[in-house]
């Protein structure tokens, strides 16, 4: 089966209900994370063939539905519990493109666009507007991110995760 990519080269990803918090951070480090947390088994398979997305999931039975025995369909069965295990078990896969964090809205998957201060005046608290001079917003849900506290807490979080899973990812 051949998968879809986006730029850079990483797979399309689709995300269970068993993987929904592991979607948002999948989204922070720049990956095109669908989340799909009310879709039956079979239709989840179905979307992930249709659009050659890799299924992530934790649920043990999936990968042994006749899509994915028959190739038309990729799992990635996600075994731990925690978060930031769960992160550093996708990461470490051998056919994930290298991150890029911060490049889509991690309420709805879209890629982020750049944003002047004059475009964000209506839509940006005034502190945030009289501190910053660099805003990216989500042309689909109108969402607006800027290099604030809650960025640098997440920047921070992402460094820790990449960091732990760096000597895996040299041995590959």
């Amino acid at each position: 089966m051949n998968g879809a990519f986006v730029e850079g080269g990483s797979p399309l990803l689709l995300a269970d209900v068993n993987v929904g918090r592991l979607a948002k951070w999948l989204r922070a480090l720049g990956y095109d994370v669908l989340n799909a947390p009310h879709i039956h088994d079979q239709d989840l398979l179905a979307l992930a063939h249709a659009q050659g997305r890799i299924l992530l999931t934790r649920d043990r039975h999936l990968p042994q539905a006749p899509p994915v025995r028959r190739g038309l369909v990729r799992v990635l069965l996600v075994h731990s519990e925690h978060l930031d295990q769960q992160v550093q078990e996708v990461l470490t896969w051998p056919g994930l493109g290298p991150p890029r964090p911060f490049t889509r809205c991690i309420r709805c998957n879209t890629p982020l666009v750049a944003a002047s201060p004059a475009e964000v005046h209506t839509h940006a608290p005034p502190y945030v507007q009289r501190t910053q001079r660099e805003f990216r917003r989500c042309p689909s849900c109108g969402r607006l991110y800027w290099r604030g506290s809650h960025w640098r807490q997440m920047e921070h979080r992402l460094h820790a995760l990449l960091h732990s899973v760096a000597p895996v990812q040299e041995r590959l």
